[in-house]
């Protein structure tokens, strides 16, 4: 009996095994079959570029880069502009003469720029993210020109063809961030530098410093200013480098993409190479790494950082950057604004899922460790005092769900909950209330990664829709239909591509710099 129950349990389990097994490669099998089954790939997902900057590339400084970058773009024309003038498609940006050519714009967003000014008492340097080109911090060039000297840096793999990321290595970037800084500090001497970054620029610029710390070099930048900084991303974005392998093992190229999209952005890829993903990942995690080495005092060292971040984001985790980022640095006057969700109650009765709920913990508005700001609604609430602030801004989250957590006095004048206040709140428990004049537009529930850099009078991503104008007007785009009919998926139509915030946003900027000017022991403002 003993002897036929081992039997049978041996039996049992070689069954289970071979079952699980068949499983998981019928998944692994519809998986490839699924993926494979996407729209098939173009010439600018297929086709490699030469003059592609490489670790190898025998360029020493920023003017060598940008002769390699003039070879680039003269091998886009030959390689696939010229192949594709027999096409006739009106939102192709890589057909002239559609709406989305790049041409039609009268600046070159997809190269980098210098606009020097030999007089100015700062430079400023300008990341942009992933699969994004300089373009996407136009509005902070056009800010700060003719007050400060300006280079705009296009990162490798960016602004030409898609396929410029499926090859692409972190390190890459980094090296060209440190020609781009090198080549401004030469040009600014003794007068102070600062980078504006967002996304994958602002995890670059942060790896400049981290490794220059690493290896007791002197710090480049006397300000650090992030949008939407890719500190964390999800632990999903890890294991995307298997699709890719597992593509080129069997020959499937189409696997070496998440998304295989209509290419109508004349100033970011719409089409998604998986490799871009893990090297976000890979440098954010370096980061974390060189971070995690670091004792405060050394971490101490690095500039002042201003962030600006959603609680809602969808590319990158905020939660990682409050506590990867802020949680980590030293007390100093590093300052973080958090932009809330639209706390409208028709806005809330459709909200799964309060991303602010999950924050508040870490946010510790009764003891702040750093100047922390959230934009949100204005509350109709009666004065608030300091003590009660971690309490009043719990019920942020609860009152508009639910009217009856605060009836507002007779006397009391009730706010339009569309109205935005910024409330800043200091080390030392100071606390601000600073109404800002901005509202919430209707029908938008949140910000989003990709909104910041951008304000609502952009004519690509923003809302005014100039009659006649030959060119995509993405954000002014009203598209309704029925599902699975457009090569768009509904998520990226419906996303929010610009910030109503946005003057705010510059005034913070504007203030940060100006404080930093002249000595770093100036008061934070």
């Amino acid at each position: 009996m003993k002897t036929l129950l081992i039997h049978s349990t041996k039996h049992l389990s070689i069954a289970v095994t071979y079952a699980c097994l068949g499983i998981v490669a019928a998944a692994l099998a519809f998986g490839v079959w699924f993926l494979n089954a996407r729209p098939d790939l173009s010439i600018w997902h297929s086709t490699m570029l030469e003059h592609q900057f490489r670790l190898d590339s025998e360029v020493d400084d920023f003017p060598a880069y940008q002769a390699l970058e003039a070879k680039l773009f003269e091998e886009v024309e030959s390689k696939i502009y010229r192949r594709t003038q027999h096409l006739d498609q009106p939102l192709n940006r890589y057909w002239h003469g559609s709406f989305a050519d790049p041409d039609n714009w009268p600046k070159a967003w997809n190269r980098s720029y210098e606009w020097a000014k030999p007089d100015a008492e700062f430079g400023i340097l300008l990341l942009h993210g992933m699969s994004d080109s300089p373009y996407a911090l136009s509005h902070f060039a056009e800010h700060f020109k003719g007050r400060a000297h300006l280079l705009g840096l296009r990162l490798p793999g960016h602004g030409t063809i898609p396929s410029g990321l499926v090859e692409l290595k972190w390190q890459e970037m980094a090296r060209a961030v440190e020609l781009a800084t090198k080549h401004l500090k030469q040009q600014m001497g003794d007068k102070p530098l600062y980078v504006v970054a967002f996304s994958t620029g602002a995890a670059l610029a942060l790896n400049h410093e981290l490794e220059r710390l690493a290896h007791n070099s002197t710090l480049s930048y006397r300000g650090m200013i992030f949008l939407s900084p890719a500190i964390g991303l999800s632990p999903v974005a890890a294991g995307a480098k298997w699709q890719d392998r597992l593509g080129r093992l069997l020959g499937l190229e189409k696997l070496s993409w998440n998304s295989i999209q209509t290419e109508y952005d004349p100033f970011k890829y719409n089409s998604f190479a998986v490799n871009a993903g893990d090297v976000v990942y890979q440098l954010a995690e370096r980061n974390q790494q060189l971070m995690q080495a670091m004792p405060q005092e050394q971490l101490a060292e690095l500039a002042d950082i201003l962030t600006f971040q959603s609680v809602a984001d969808a590319t990158v985790s905020t939660p990682a950057v409050v506590s990867n980022l802020y949680g980590r640095l030293p007390s100093k006057q590093h300052q973080l604004v958090l932009f809330d969700i639209n706390r409208q109650p028709l806005s809330l009765a459709l909200v799964v899922s309060d991303p602010l709920t999950a924050l508040l913990p870490s946010l510790s508005l009764d003891a702040p460790r750093f100047d922390l700001t959230l934009v949100q609604n204005r509350q109709a609430v009666p004065e608030r005092n300091q003590e009660r602030e971690q309490e009043l801004v719990a019920q942020t989250v609860l009152s508009q769900s639910d009217p009856s957590q605060h009836k507002p006095s007779q006397n009391e004048p009730l706010k339009s909950l569309d109205e935005v206040e910024a409330n800043r709140y200091r080390p030392g428990k100071v606390v601000v209330h600073q109404p800002l004049g901005l509202n919430w537009p209707a029908g938008i529930y949140s910000l989003s990664h990709v909104a910041l850099p951008y304000p609502a009078s952009d004519n690509l991503y923003g809302t005014a829709f100039v009659k006649g104008s030959h060119r995509v007007q993405i954000g002014a785009a009203a598209t309704r239909g029925e599902r699975g009919v457009l090569g768009v998926s509904a998520a990226e139509v419906l996303r929010q591509k610009w910030n109503p915030f946005f003057p705010y946003l510059l005034e913070r900027v504007d203030s940060f710099i100006q404080a930093r000017q002249g000595t770093n022991s100036t008061p934070a403002n």
